[in-house]
């Protein structure tokens, strides 16, 4: 009768032990925001885009396969070595899933690279380069709320038709400016309109002088901001301090979103044209999602926001499909299932790791033309998905060949 009971009692521990295997590897799922929370894409992003992410937790239960859902979250400082060394410790020692968020293009291609060699998943909300969905695209790999591209199609397009068909960039000196400035100029150029000249700029500049004088004496129509968060708020506001706008050029913010709208105020931004992913005022159910987001966090949020929170639901619904926290698997998952949540309407995922989604041209509103706190923006046109972002067999991803 004993032995039996202990060769029931093994056989039920070993079959608990299989089923663990199956589900959740190490009895929870756990999954890391690492992005800038100190520097100048702390609005951008931020502790905001934690929030987020615990809010699609939270609306997805608590829990996947039965077990705990856990966020953890770190500030990259903007540096690679630094993101690079937390995401493999997350990895390697502290069970962390997957990594998301990532603002910052040059933190975003390295966090993948390590996701990549450690077949881990990333899935980035805050960077914007092309690369990561290009040349240096990932099996593990996946870009979510926008990228480059579609900003240059979104704001550098319609720019181009109202006639701004001359242009001058001031961009931020690393990847993502540099990817900014190109895709921009390929379109412009794509539609009858030149390039006169740029210039370069350091993250986190203080002092836009020197490169706003550039821009001003090219005599370029559109001055292309090729930055973004703080870097363009302040050229933003030294620009009207040189009566640029004033004098007939206009300021094109390539990156610019609802959070740094709030940052500069109404008075300053006006009237600039811009691309986002998400737009709190656009429906009810975009409503819904900005008051519940509010309550937590005091703003309203931008498509980092939103779009982090997306990533993380989507990720939860994978490994819930796959039944598995296995990276494979929830990989294949992430690949196959459609997106339908408050940003990613009727997404799909590329092969190259793609979300295809449509992205929303918008125009700063006049002061006098804001009804309530935090509406800002008058919806110019919704950008289909497939005319935002790049074909993924044109975009020099291998995976997608």
């Amino acid at each position: 009768m004993r032995k039996n009971l202990i060769a029931s009692l093994a056989f039920l521990l070993a079959s608990s032990t299989a089923v663990l295997a199956d589900g959740a590897s190490d009895g929870k799922v756990k999954i890391g925001i690492l992005n800038d929370q100190s520097g100048v894409y702390a609005d951008f992003g931020g502790k905001s885009s934690v929030e987020a992410a615990k809010m699609a937790v939270e609306d997805f239960g608590g829990k996947v396969l039965g077990v705990p859902v856990e966020i953890v979250d770190a500030d990259h400082q903007n540096k690679p070595d630094i993101a690079s060394n937390i995401a493999r410790q997350w990895y390697d020692t502290e069970q962390v899933d997957a990594i998301m968020e990532l603002t910052t293009s040059s933190v975003a291609l390295a966090v993948q690279a390590v996701a990549k060699e450690k077949k881990k998943i990333d899935i980035v909300t805050g960077a914007a380069t092309t690369d990561l969905t290009g040349k240096a695209c990932s099996p593990y790999g996946f870009h979510w709320a926008y990228d480059t591209h579609a900003l240059a199609v979104g704001t550098g397009g319609a720019l181009v038709k109202q006639g701004g068909d001359s242009w001058f960039f001031l961009t931020a000196d690393y990847a993502f400016g540099y990817s900014l400035e190109q895709q921009t100029s390929d379109f412009v150029k794509a539609n009858g309109g030149k390039v006169v000249g740029s210039v370069r700029h350091p993250l986190s500049t203080q002092d836009f002088s020197s490169f706003l004088l550039q821009a001003q004496s090219s005599g370029a129509k559109v001055i292309g901001l090729a930055n973004a968060g703080l870097d363009t708020a302040n050229a933003i506001k030294q620009a009207a301090e040189f009566g640029i706008t004033q004098g007939g050029q206009h300021l094109a913010a390539l990156l610019f979103t609802l959070a740094e709208v709030h940052g500069l105020g109404l008075e300053a931004a006006q009237g600039l044209t811009l691309t986002e992913g998400y737009y709190w005022n656009l429906d009810d159910k975009s409503r819904e999602f900005g008051k519940k987001f509010f309550a937590r966090t005091g703003k309203m949020p931008n498509m980092i926001h939103a779009g982090t929170y997306s990533a993380v639901l989507q990720y939860l619904k994978a490994v819930d499909k796959a039944g598995t926290d296995d990276t494979e698997a929830v990989a294949k998952q992430l690949h196959e299932l459609p997106v339908d949540d408050v940003f990613g309407r009727g997404g799909t995922v590329g092969p190259n790791g793609r979300m295809i989604h449509d992205m929303y041209l918008l125009q700063v509103k006049k002061p006098a033309d804001s009804k309530e706190p935090w509406d800002y923006f008058n919806v110019l046109a919704t950008i289909p998905g497939k005319e935002a972002y790049i074909d993924p067999a044109k975009s020099g991803c291998t995976l997608a060949n």
